[in-house]
């Protein structure tokens, strides 16, 4: 029973990083150009990979873009473009322009509540 135990939470453990590993877009583009993505197996691995969608194992995730990626995974169309760097390149930019966004969103989100909370303190006095 302790053996299945470690075994469980090794097999849970690389499961995160592979999935985790699929929100690098350049990782795409290698598994693609070596062909993973044509093989049954690899798909259909791909789509039991789904579960991490679950809040309860999403919750785990420290790069929860890899979840857009899993799904767009499943669609053939979308593995077969991953073998161009210019579409793992894209979308690439595209993730970085959508963190910018999120920081400066988040900045600016962070910096009006500390004006509330501090007008909020000096009326109170």
């Amino acid at each position: 029973l302790e053996a299945d135990d470690t075994g469980n939470r090794l097999r849970f453990q690389l499961e995160l990083e592979f999935v985790q590993c699929l929100a690098n877009p350049n990782y795409l583009n290698f598994l693609a150009q070596r062909g993973y993505f044509k093989d049954k197996a690899f798909v259909n691995y791909l789509k039991y990979l789904l579960y991490w969608k679950e809040p309860e194992y999403a919750k785990y995730l420290k790069y929860p873009q890899c979840l857009h990626m899993l799904e767009l995974l499943q669609y053939e169309h979308f593995r077969k473009e991953l073998v161009n760097a210019q579409c793992a390149k894209f979308i690439d930019e595209q993730q970085i322009l959508h963190w910018q966004h999120y920081s400066r969103k988040r900045m600016r989100l962070q910096q009006a509540l500390a004006e509330q909370q501090q007008q909020n303190n000096t009326s109170v006095k």
